[in-house]
């Protein structure tokens, strides 16, 4: 078994709508409460930390897919949609929705294009933080697959 660490160094000086900074390898950014919860906005924040972790690792996980189906790609572009909901003061990261457009090249066949909207949802169910939020956070797909024109 191998094992990969991953560290993360945070420094947050008191109260609540205080600003705060963390330090993982090549993510350095100052981390605050987000201004729609109430906070001062600045710099990231554990709502879209999450929401980068979740289409980040979707959207390498579909280009891992479709290179090992030798399916090749014109280009690649993802929109993820995190929801939070709020009930009583209670915040819960309710849902993602990932919409991926993946552009084939012109000589895409029927079939790679069919295959092409299979690996779409298998890169939700095998991506290691779709596999990590299952059960607590809905995940959804919505997949569009489009051929390139000849040029």
């Amino acid at each position: 078994m191998t094992e990969h660490l991953f560290h993360l160094t945070a420094r947050w000086p008191g109260e609540r709508n205080a600003v705060g900074d963390i330090n993982a390898g090549n993510l350095q950014t100052n981390v605050s409460i987000p201004k729609e919860m109430d906070g001062p906005g600045i710099g990231t924040n554990p709502d879209e930390m999450l929401l980068g972790a979740a289409a980040t690792c979707y959207m390498i996980t579909l280009a891992a897919l479709l290179e090992r189906a030798n399916i090749q790609t014109n280009t690649q572009t993802l929109q993820s949609v995190g929801t939070v909901d709020v009930t009583n003061g209670v915040f819960t990261y309710k849902k993602i929705v990932h919409k991926p457009t993946i552009v084939l090249m012109p000589n895409a066949t029927p079939a790679q294009i069919e295959r092409a909207n299979r690996f779409a949802i298998k890169a939700e169910e095998t991506c290691m933080i779709s596999k990590a939020l299952r059960g607590n956070v809905q995940l959804e797909v919505e997949a569009t697959i489009q051929v390139a024109p000849v040029i």
